[in-house]
């Protein structure tokens, strides 16, 4: 993901510091884990793209393992709303604190390296901002309406935050003329107050179900390896299909830091081909299932 510099910014809160977290052993990744290196002149031209105009990529400080597979596909996906999250998901290695940036700027700036990089399908995504009144929902809105307005045939997904109830703020974020939006559940019902303890899976549901019949393409996604059952994936996948998702992405837990939640288990490639054979049965329009599936993998597929 590609987060862009904040213009007259004010200056960075200091972070929360969540409680403190006994370190976990890492387990060794089984070889269906292995990537190959980014190759090929879409992804070199990208890359050129990037250190000339000094964007800060989460796809490279993160070593997404698809991050070739993408840029060659000229897909790009970009983070708005600073990089300070107001959550602390056990999964998720992004800053926590009390963010302080808020750019009005940042909808052009958005707009104009999409222009630059040549993107054919762009996502977009944030952090959560839930001391804001409208969850950054404005800024979500004219980001789009910008894209839009400077490369109309750019298409465009928006992965967002869990708004916490504020429909009107969820109404606002995508309303700006997107064609996917997706709204990622993460986990199964059972493990979410160890994986995503300031989430809820029944609003989650709900935000789905309101983008929907709001009349998007709506997209989810969660991971597997996190100790959930069979049953349990079924069961998800159930829930979902019956608020109208379209799309489902599921991919393994990688755990960021020895501070993380530890992995359960690697999920095999064939395991993941019956879950995707599972959805696909219910009736989803598309299921990406696969050990190296992350949200915007293959999303410029997804239209």
């Amino acid at each position: 993901m590609i987060e862009l510099p904040v213009a007259n910014a004010r200056p960075q809160a200091e972070p929360i510091t969540p409680p403190a977290k006994a370190k976990t052993k890492r387990t060794k990744k089984p070889d269906w884990l292995r990537v190959k290196l980014p190759i090929g002149p879409d992804y070199k031209r990208v890359r050129a793209l990037v250190d000339e105009y000094k964007l800060n990529t989460i796809c490279q400080s993160g070593n997404c393992p698809n991050m070739g597979e993408c840029w060659g596909a000229g897909t790009a996906t970009f983070m708005i709303l600073g990089n300070t999250c107001t959550r602390s998901c056990s999964f998720c290695a992004v800053k926590t604190g009390r963010p302080t940036e808020y750019d009005v700027d940042e909808p052009r700036r958005v707009a104009e390296a999409i222009d630059l990089m040549q993107v054919k399908h762009a996502v977009l995504t944030s952090v959560n901002r839930d001391e804001l009144k409208d969850r950054g929902a404005e800024v979500w809105y004219q980001t789009v309406v910008q894209i839009k307005e400077r490369t109309p045939n750019t298409t465009i997904e928006t992965l967002i935050p869990d708004v916490r109830g504020n429909w009107d703020a969820l109404y606002r974020m995508i309303d700006g003329g997107q064609e996917v939006v997706s709204h990622n559940m993460e986990t199964v019902r059972e493990l979410y107050r160890k994986v995503r303890p300031q989430g809820k899976y029944d609003r989650s549901l709900e935000e789905l179900r309101r983008i929907k019949e709001y009349g998007k393409r709506t997209k989810t996604g969660f991971m597997v390896g996190l100790g959930e059952t069979e049953a349990q994936v079924e069961q998800i996948l159930k829930d979902l299909i019956a608020v109208g998702v379209d799309v489902v992405t599921i991919g393994q837990y990688l755990q960021p830091t020895q501070m993380h939640l530890a992995v359960d288990s690697f999920v095999t490639p064939d395991t993941f081909a019956h879950y995707k054979a599972m959805g696909m049965d219910m009736g989803f329009d598309f299921v990406e299932s696969g050990p190296l599936v992350r949200s915007s993998y293959h999303a410029e597929r997804h239209l």
